[in-house]
C-alpha cells in the first residue's frame, strides 16, 4: 500500500491506459498485455511512486518488438496465482485477487 505502479508508453506524459488487455499490476508493478498489437510496440518504463515521498522514480525503457517469424518462444500454459493462506476483510471493503494465464 505504500508504493504505486504506472507505465510510461515511449515518453512522459504518454501513460498505460489499462483496458481490456493492459494491466498494471499494483501488487508487483508488473505490466499485462494480452494479445499484443503493432501499436503496442515501443519503449515502456515504469514510474514507481511513494505514498510517504511521492516522489515518482523513473526505471530505465524496455523494448517491446513484435517478432516476424511468428515463434512466441519457450512459454508452456500455466496459471499463476499468489494468494495467502487467508485474507481478512472488513465487511463492505473492497478485495482485489490476482490471477493470470500465461502461454500460447
Amino acid at each position: 500500500p505504500d508504493l504505486s505502479f504506472a507505465w510510461i508508453f515511449n515518453e512522459y506524459p504518454s501513460f498505460v491506459q489499462e483496458d481490456s488487455r493492459r494491466f498494471v499490476s499494483q501488487e508487483t508493478g508488473h505490466l499485462y498485455i494480452a494479445k499484443v498489437e503493432p501499436s503496442d510496440v515501443g519503449n515502456y518504463s515504469c514510474v514507481v511512486t511513494t505514498k510517504a515521498t511521492k516522489s515518482p522514480v523513473l526505471g530505465s525503457p524496455t523494448p517491446l518488438v513484435l517478432r516476424t517469424d511468428g515463434v512466441m518462444g519457450e512459454y508452456e500454459p500455466k496459471i499463476e496465482v499468489q494468494f495467502p493462506e487467508t485474507l481478512a476483510a472488513a465487511k463492505g471493503s473492497t478485495v482485489k485477487l490476482e490471477c493470470f494465464a500465461l502461454g500460447k
